[in-house]
């Protein structure tokens, strides 16, 4: 046939429908990379947690990139030898007669150009090169120089990312891809041909060098590491978290109706969903706080329907009750019920609770379950509805009165608040500077309210700022304000638009700022109006911005696993820590789209601590891993480490605790109170996990935590002083007469040799030690 574009395109053609010359990575297909070797398409891990980038999805992607020359249709010699034929891999049964012979006349003119004289190594299978490298006695040898090349192209694929996730196709977990890398890498430094490793070379370290040796990397895992990959095919099946609408078959069989309150605060969503949790033979209403429940609680009994209390901290049964209010942890899906409500459900998207409200929508047994929050997760709730088969309805509401935007500020001067006002500031520091500055250089008293009060005296607090009749006119509150209180604020202002997130300091995201200004005006209350504003001038724009700003469109929800989907998984890996345990779980974990393992930094930090105490099952670790404790505070943590040592002794936990007599008087004792209380919130939490005598002492802790907390509020009240930090430094040494101590003894002889070679002349000079 004669040499032309016509020969090009049936030699293109034929090679575009011989399936086998395309390598395609992907999770449903049943060929493995190259191998001889198959696995079904059932024991491939699921395409949606592993991205593959496939070698070639087609012909044309495929051979451009490497070929300039076939991008222009000119007629140029190289368009049609061996350079199309040497990528394409035309079988001979679909070729021509006469272009093989070409091929065979030019092929070691084409190999000279590309390759220096060894391109032909990139046209064999990946499967024979692997077998010729096994099969050889010894490497051949190569310059200092080439060798340097190698270890670097090696270095650059044990640090691919594209590398170790398609590694994960044939079960090469993240943690051993390096391992696997560097033993391959022995291997290949052992057994190196010349061609092989001069192909290698010429390509450098980069993209077409981590597609070269991958499937042979892959050859050479499957035969040499047969049990690592069997044990962690193993771990990803026990550490599959995918489809979790599955995991609760009851409430599948249901056909439930869902009813989504959408709209911002102060819409009368929740009060809506309220009404029919109180008209329903039996429901159930799942609060983001433990204030929030307790609020539900008092208020519905108050109007008559008998209402029980649970939390993790207090249960409360009230006689002949059908209803009940509860945290979203403490959901049971066991029950089954008439009416549900979940309040913000907007939290499913918060990295470190997510899980809870994500459990309580798909594993509620309910006829009704009825949703509140804002628009953000809309989207994400449509999508699970349509997974589970249930109805969705949606109710959009609108503020009653608009929120407002102040454009005069306070101008940097705390002097201007006015009675009815809520300033708002992101660290316990801030708070009390706030709260100092204006009771003393204005007439108003203020109330304060922060995440480490205990529930009871937030709700003194709120009380105390709701009443007209007292001179508690303003409030100082951190972003615990922004849910949970019905509070009546005429204004809030931002003292700042940045907080410390644990790492560094950030602008507060708009959904945050947005739902803590929404908290002024409350319909049927003195300030129906909301205004909002900030103290600095700068900060106004941001906040304007804000809430202008439509809520982002949440992509993924949190979930995290029960511990019998722990246990499980620990059965694969035995004499592990359970520090380390976790660590495993999230590497092999597999996730649908639509869900993200929810953060468990702090789970980890209990754990690496509780890990010097023996005698603890896995349950009971999973347990005392989640109470209720601040980490950043040593003194709580130290409670719960005793507390898990007397119930590994099978000895009744005792509180040892002191009871203070007397309100706080400064900041270090009022620190104390607070982690008074978080010790015996923490104890009552672990009553109610584990049986009642292992932990006896509840009901002194009850009332104990009850006096803290009026203790708190009556500190509160009173607090006139500058606020100190939970850790406070070592203080340094203090200089006395220009006298340092000298922290060593060659500092201490180089200051005194310096000291003799000073002049003399009565002019000072600097000298350098």
């Amino acid at each position: 046939m004669a040499r032309g574009l016509a020969s090009y395109l049936l030699r293109a053609y034929s090679s575009r429908n011989n399936l086998s010359s395309v390598r395609v990575v992907s999770s449903l297909s049943s060929r493995c990379l190259h191998s001889s070797r198959r696995l079904c398409s059932s024991e491939l891990p699921n395409s949606s947690v592993f991205p593959f980038q496939p070698f070639s999805t087609s012909l044309i992607k495929y051979l451009t990139p490497h070929h300039a020359e076939l991008q222009v249709l000119t007629f140029n010699k190289h368009l049609y030898s061996t350079a199309v034929e040497t990528e394409i891999k035309v079988p001979s049964s679909n070729t021509v007669e006469s272009d093989s012979d070409h091929n065979e006349t030019n092929g070691d003119e084409v190999c000279s150009e590309t390759g220096g004289g060894y391109g032909h190594v990139g046209d064999r299978d990946p499967v024979e090169i692997y077998r010729t490298l096994r099969d050889a006695a010894k490497g051949e040898k190569l310059s200092r120089d080439d060798w340097d090349i190698l270890i670097e192209i090696f270095r650059d694929f044990s640090e691919s990312g594209w590398a170790s996730n398609q590694a994960l196709a044939v079960y090469i977990g993240a943690s051993f891809f390096p391992t696997a890398v560097h033993k391959f890498r022995n291997f290949f430094s052992k057994k190196c041909q010349t061609d092989i490793a001069k192909y290698l070379i010429s390509l450098g370290p980069g993209d077409a060098a981590q597609r070269f040796l991958f499937p042979i990397f892959v050859e050479f895992c499957i035969e040499e590491f047969p049990d690592e990959i069997k044990r962690f095919r193993s771990m990803i099946d026990t550490a599959d978290l995918t489809k979790p609408h599955t995991w609760f078959p009851f409430a599948r069989a249901m056909k439930r109706k869902i009813i989504y309150h959408c709209g911002p605060t102060n819409s009368g969503k929740t009060y809506n969903a309220l009404q029919r949790f109180m008209e329903a033979k039996k429901g159930i209403y799942c609060s983001p706080l433990r204030l929030l429940a307790m609020e539900v609680f008092d208020k519905v009994n108050a109007l008559g329907v008998y209402c029980s209390l649970h939390t993790g901290q207090e249960k409360k049964n009230v006689p002949f009750s059908n209803h009940v209010a509860c945290t979203v942890e403490m959901v049971s899906s066991e029950e089954l019920y008439d009416v549900a409500v979940i309040d913000e459900i907007q939290m499913m998207a918060d990295p470190y609770r997510g899980y809870a409200w994500t459990r309580a929508l798909l594993g509620l047994k309910a006829d009704e379950i009825h949703l509140c929050g804002d628009p953000s997760v809309l989207n994400i709730v449509r999508k699970i509805c349509s997974e589970t088969g249930d109805e969705l309805y949606e109710n959009h509401y609108e503020r009653f009165k608009p929120l407002v935007v102040e454009a005069k500020t306070l101008l940097g001067d705390l002097r201007n608040i006015r009675s009815g006002d809520c300033v708002v500031a992101f660290s316990r520091r801030e708070i009390f500077e706030v709260k100092l500055a204006i009771e003393k250089h204005t007439n108003h008293r203020c109330c304060v309210i922060y995440g480490a009060l205990p529930p009871e005296t937030r709700r003194q607090q709120a009380n105390l700022f709701n009443d007209q009749e007292n001179e508690y006119d303003v409030l100082v509150a951190s972003d615990a304000v922004g849910m949970g209180l019905n509070l009546n604020i005429r204004r809030v202002i931002f003292y700042s638009l940045s907080k410390y997130n644990g790492d560094r300091i950030v602008p507060v995201p708009a959904s945050q700022v947005k739902q803590i200004a929404g908290r002024a005006g409350r319909r049927g209350s003195r300030y129906p109006d909301g205004l909002t504003t900030t103290l600095h001038l700068d900060d106004l724009d941001y906040l304007i911005e804000c809430l202008k700003k439509p809520f982002e469109d949440v992509q993924k929800v949190g979930l995290f696993p029960f511990f019998e989907q722990v246990e499980l998984f620990a059965g694969q890996l035995p004499d592990i820590t359970f520090p380390r345990l976790l660590e495993k779980f999230k590497e092999s974990c597999r996730l649908d789209g639509s869900y993200f393992l929810c953060q468990h930094d702090h789970i980890k930090k209990v754990a690496n601590m509780l890990e010097k105490v023996q005698g603890l099952s896995l349950e009971d670790r999973f347990n005392f891993c989640f109470a209720p404790v601040n980490i950043r505070d040593p003194k709580a943590m130290y409670h719960l480490l005793r507390f898990a040592s007397s119930y590994a002794q099978n000895l009744p936990v005792n509180i040892a605790m002191g009871m203070p007599t007397c309100s706080a008087r400064n900041d270090t004792e009022l620190l104390d109170l607070e982690t008074k209380h978080q010790v015996l919130s923490m104890y009552l939490w672990l009553s109610h996990q584990f049986k009642e005598e292992t932990f006896p002492y509840w009901r002194k802790a009850e009332a104990m935590a009850t006096d803290v907390a009026d203790l708190l509020g009556q500190s509160l009240t009173k607090a006139c002083w500058k606020p100190e930090s939970r850790n406070p430094q070592k203080p340094r040494p203090e200089k006395d007469d220009g006298y340092e101590r000298p922290r060593s003894m060659i500092k201490l002889y180089k200051k005194k040799r310096d000291e003799k070679s000073a002049p003399t002349d009565g002019h000072p000079q600097k000298v350098v030690a």
